[in-house]
């Protein structure tokens, strides 16, 4: 017997079955998630009013002990398991409009309600959001079959792990990967990439001549060993360090900070692990004897602004240098919006007020207090005198106690530990003048609390403007014991001296007193004596002792002469100048409030065991495998770098107000990498990426998957960005022959407009350098704060007054101007067309194709040849019927008037502003 079925019968009982199921909850309910569902409407709809900033009615939805505290109406808001019960339910499904929440806002929708009310009944648990959740180890995907032949069983398109993350998220977004690109394309690619220059005419033949399968690899390994690595990303890393040769605000003046630059291209080059990258920028001067590299590392820190403004408060500035530095640790190297918990616990991510101070407390027992001398600074010395200063220690390491060597080796390389001069109070006819204590003929005043315990000498930096001026120093009154009393010699400019002062043990004021009977009453009344600091010590060790009085006399020699290059460093001070660190209320840093310690915040990784709790234990804190946030970090900003944006593309921002990755589990799985398997090595973490068949497909877009996925945020084809500010100059440099390989030293200054700077404080102007120094790389630039190099502003430079964790793309007309018109890209292309008439012969069209060459290292097509041929001849008729444009064209210092050549230079300066030539693609 057959029986016949009814399909459309069948289909209508099979819907009727599930809503029964569901209905009578035989198939259970998904368990809310509360990072992916309830954090982002809390986030959205709740907690401006209740969070980090208000806690309206008592009731906050930030941590989850506010949450179920008792609010303000004496009773829960949140009761787990009782979502009928919870006050926060019944408020958000109250008819009243005065009770209804959100208050005067659109109502929650009726899903969002029960969703909140299946999260309640569940036990209202909150979860940690990913980025604060360690790294750990994460499967790589499986090999699975692929599009059309890109990936089958055999992995013909996946090159190393990396794509297997990325091919998993494309069969998701049904999605195809692109072919790999051709040899030229992925040559100019990594070469950009890894060293910010096109590739040598020699490596770029070696390689597309090279058939091996090896060949990519090796061009790679060529470009990671190349000492131009260390250049390109020490320029990524200057905009973190906000590094500038000037000082900020409103002077701007001159900072010579230069070798920590070059301290960046040695770390970049010899591949410094990450974690010991960090840690000497952060507390290489608390590392066990630390070197002067070490001491240069911790200028990361001294890139802070310094006001040198007259009038300004020295503390309030020195405050404003130490929140930037905690701003700048968590942005930059934690991807975390910290700075506004300065005034107020994060609205969003799980910060409280208390723990900025905490934070803070680890950068605030610095010596350095916005002094115009940017002290403490670290003197080096030249080779002559680098000898005396080893001879020096190896006596005092030898004839002393480590204590006093250290002491006494401090005094010549750093010039601490000083008590600047603008603390003296209680004036009588003297003053500050700026930060310096300046005397008149008879005047006097106090510097307080001042510990005299083991000092027998006071040394001292300053300058006079008149001869027999007579200094006395009174302990603990104006009337009380000289301890030290001298007459001061007139200066050429600011000197150091050293007088002897009486034993006084214990912590005493110390009253000042100046008198010059020479001065008469016409300059009575002018300053005639300027002090910058003031250093007790110790009397020199070792008297008797063969080879005292050599090391007496070197020590002496190398306090006063003047070093090859001074440096701003980070010092701690002594534990008598200890500086005690308070909440700010509001963030007011004049309204503090009650005393804290050092700490990390609670939500992540606490102080490694025996962790001291200073900066060093901050740096072992930062580098712990346990902090979620520093590899994390790194991985995202090495591949925006490499790929055009971050895997998580907010490289400022890792937290909940932050744009979620594209790809989580690849982005731990490269940081576990990068910690474990790689042991913090960026040269293995930037092959690995630049192996992978992700990074080298070709860069074409189908109208399809433009469609689908326009930004490329999964990676179906190969990156396409548009050159950094750098990369754009250096570029033009290299193609047109002109480029300087010289590395390191001071900043220099290529061509800049007149007018660009006016410095009406100290008179400086641009003095363009000569010779090879005009057409250094970018990175060599002389980087003024308030009047950034301009051609880099129009790609996107900034002006680094504070840290930036990536620069913004723009595109804009003042960028094709600047290529076109600046006289520094003009005189690019006068080379360039040089080089290219040189490699062509006579004729134009085989010169322009050279020139292509040389840029793109492939042959160009004839639809671009046939338009740059146009293009030349256009301006071979203009320049025929002027001359004198000829000869502008050409340079008028050469009085040539060939409208031959000023024409190859005009098409060399538009193949410069090519799209194609100023993108990675």
């Amino acid at each position: 017997m057959k029986i016949k079925l009814n399909k459309k019968l069948l289909v209508v009982t099979g819907i009727l079955i599930v809503a029964l199921v569901v209905t009578t909850g035989l198939i259970g309910h998904k368990k809310v998630d509360y990072n992916t569902e309830v954090k982002p409407l809390f986030n959205k709809k709740c907690i401006s009013c209740h969070g980090g900033v208000k806690k309206e009615g008592g009731f906050s939805v930030l941590f989850r002990n506010e949450a179920l505290d008792t609010t303000d109406g004496g009773k829960p808001a949140i009761i787990p398991g009782s979502p009928e019960k919870s006050e926060m339910i019944r408020r958000l499904t109250s008819s009243d409009p005065e009770e209804r929440m959100p208050y005067k806002h659109e109502p929650l929708s009726r899903q969002e309600i029960d969703m909140l009310k299946q999260w309640i009944k569940e036990g209202a648990q909150w979860g940690n959001h990913w980025a604060y959740v360690p790294v750990g180890p994460v499967e790589v995907p499986r090999a699975t079959s692929g599009f059309r032949g890109f990936l089958s069983g055999n992995n013909n398109w996946v090159k190393n792990d990396v794509d297997r993350f990325i091919f998993e998220k494309l069969q998701e977004e049904k999605l195809e990967p692109s072919p790999i690109a051709d040899k030229a394309t992925l040559l100019r690619r990594v070469s950009l990439d890894i060293t910010g220059l096109p590739a040598s005419q020699e490596l770029a033949d070696k390689f597309l001549k090279d058939e091996n399968p090896d060949a990519y690899e090796k061009l790679v390994d060529t470009l990671l060993a190349s000492p131009q690595y260390g250049e390109r990303w020490t320029a990524m890393w200057l905009d973190i360090a906000r590094y500038a040769d000037s000082k900020g605000y409103e002077k701007d003046a001159y900072r010579s900070i230069w070798r920590y630059r070059d301290w960046l291209i040695n770390a970049f080059n010899a591949d410094k692990p990450y974690d010991r990258f960090l840690t000497e920028q952060i507390a290489g001067d608390l590392l066990p004897g630390a070197t002067d590299e070490e001491y240069i590392a911790t200028a990361f820190n001294r890139n802070t602004m310094n006001n040198d403004e007259g009038g300004t408060d020295n503390e309030e500035f020195r405050t404003a240098a130490i929140i930037d530095r905690v701003n700048t640790t968590w942005e930059t190297l934690m991807s975390t919006t910290f700075a506004c918990v300065q005034c107020h616990s994060h609205p969003y991510d799980p910060f409280k007020l208390e723990e900025y101070y905490n934070f803070m407390a680890f950068f605030n027992n610095t010596r350095d207090e916005d002094m115009p001398g940017d002290y403490p600074v670290l003197r080096e010395f030249n080779d002559a005198d680098r000898q005396k200063f080893g001879w020096l220690k190896n006596w005092l390491d030898a004839n002393t106690t480590k204590e006093k060597a250290t002491e006494l080796i401090t005094h010549v390389k750093n010039w601490q530990p000083a008590v600047y001069a603008y603390h003296a109070d209680r004036f009588d006819n003297c003053e500050l003048s700026e930060v310096y204590l300046a005397f008149r003929k008879n005047s006097g005043c106090r510097l307080a609390a001042v510990d005299l315990t083991g000092k027998e000498q006071l040394l001292y930096y300053y300058n006079s403007r008149r001869e027999n001026g007579k200094w006395t120093i009174h302990l603990d009154s104006s009337n009380g014991p000289v301890i030290a009393t001298t007459v001061i010699p007139p200066t050429k400019g600011w000197e150091l001296q050293k007088i002897d002062i009486l034993p006084s043990n214990g912590v005493h004021d110390l009253y000042f007193s100046y008198s010059n009977p020479g001065v008469d009453a016409a300059e009575a009344n002018n300053n005639l004596i300027n002090f910058d600091w003031f250093l007790f010590a110790s009397a020199f060790p070792g008297k008797g002792l063969p080879g005292y009085d050599s090391a007496y006399a070197y020590y002496n020699y190398l306090l006063t002469t003047p070093p090859s290059a001074k440096t701003p460093v980070m010092m701690e001070n002594p534990q008598n100048m200890f500086r005690r660190t308070y909440i700010f209320e509001r963030g007011n840093w004049m309204a503090k409030t009650h005393e804290v310690e050092p700490d990390v915040p609670h939500s992540l990784n606490p102080l490694p065991e025996g962790a001291p709790r200073n900066r060093l234990g901050l740096a072992m804190w930062l580098t712990d495998k346990k902090n979620p946030l520093t590899s994390r970090t790194m991985v995202n900003r090495i591949w925006e770098q490499l790929m055009g944006q971050g895997i998580a593309e907010t490289l400022e921002d890792l937290g909940t107000q932050g744009i979620a990755p594209t790809h989580k589990e690849l982005l731990d799985w490269l940081s576990w990498q990068f910690m474990n398997e790689y042991k913090w090595s960026m040269k293995k973490l930037i092959k690995a990426i630049v192996m992978s068949a992700t990074y080298q497909q070709d860069s074409k877009v189908s109208k399809e998957t433009l469609e689908k996925d326009p930004f490329n945020k999964y990676y179906a084809r190969g990156p396409r960005v548009r050159l950094s500010a750098e990369q754009v100059r250096d570029q033009a440099l290299a193609v047109s022959g002109l480029l300087s390989t010289k590395m390191f030293g001071r900043s220099v200054m290529p061509y800049q407009p007149k007018g660009i700077w006016q410095t009406p404080y100290d008179g400086a102007i641009w003095n363009k350098s000569d010779g090879e120094d005009q057409y250094r790389r970018a990175i060599y630039t002389y980087w003024r704060r308030s009047a950034p190099y301009p051609s880099m502003v129009s790609f996107d430079g900034v002006a680094r007054e504070v840290c930036l964790a990536r620069r913004i793309r723009t595109n804009t007309p003042l960028q094709a101007l600047t290529t076109l018109n600046d006289n520094a890209y003009i005189e690019m292309a006068r080379y360039y067309a040089e080089r290219m008439r040189k490699a062509g012969g006579s004729e134009p069209r085989q010169q322009i194709s050279k020139g292509y060459e040389m840029a793109m290292y492939r042959a160009i097509d004839n639809e671009k040849l046939d338009a740059l041929m146009k293009l030349y001849d256009h301006a071979l008729k203009e320049f025929e019927k002027d001359r004198d444009k000829a000869c502008e064209m050409n340079g008028d210092d050469t009085r040539e008037t060939s409208p031959e050549k000023a024409a190859l230079v005009l098409v060399a300066n538009a193949m410069l502003n090519l799209d194609e030539v100023i993108t990675k693609n």
